[in-house]
């Protein structure tokens, strides 16, 4: 028995933030799980760029690297995740994770990108956390006067 796949349904029901933007970099996808994730409503995000959730010290090396996916229909990120910092409308970053899928013409052109994106946050701040008490536990056991 074949079955058919809602992809409207899909998409707005995954809890994972579904985002894609056309050639040159404006929101054609925002599912409600990017509206949760990012803090911007479906209608505040279509139609913007992407720099609204991109931090300004990545942006030049976001379109660099954006701008020659298009042009050439390769990206070296083709299944690795990617881990980057993002903004919330309100300001605050976040620590994301994602991969990326290009979507191509019938004639083999890339018209857009598409991300899956994971708010990893609070995961990376516990990472971080542990890393440090690590460490500080390191210190403790080969501290002056102390042998490992």
């Amino acid at each position: 028995m074949q079955t058919t796949t809602d992809l409207k349904q899909l998409v707005e029901a995954v809890g994972d933030a579904i985002v894609a933007s056309d050639a040159g970099g404006a929101i054609t996808l925002w599912n409600p799980a990017a509206e949760r994730m990012f803090g911007f409503t479906e209608n505040e995000a279509l139609g913007q760029s992407l720099d609204i959730i991109i931090p300004q010290r990545q942006q030049q090396r976001h379109w660099d690297g954006y701008h020659k996916t298009m042009a050439t229909g390769i990206t070296r990120y083709g299944n690795d995740v990617l881990r980057v910092p993002a903004v919330h409308k309100d300001g605050h970053t976040l620590s994301i994770a994602f991969t990326v899928a290009l979507l191509q013409t019938g004639d083999g052109k890339v018209s857009a990108i598409v991300a899956v994106i994971r708010d990893e946050t609070s995961r990376f701040a516990e990472e971080r956390n542990l890393k440090k008490r690590l460490t500080e536990l390191e210190m403790q056991l080969t501290g002056p006067g102390k042998t490992a």
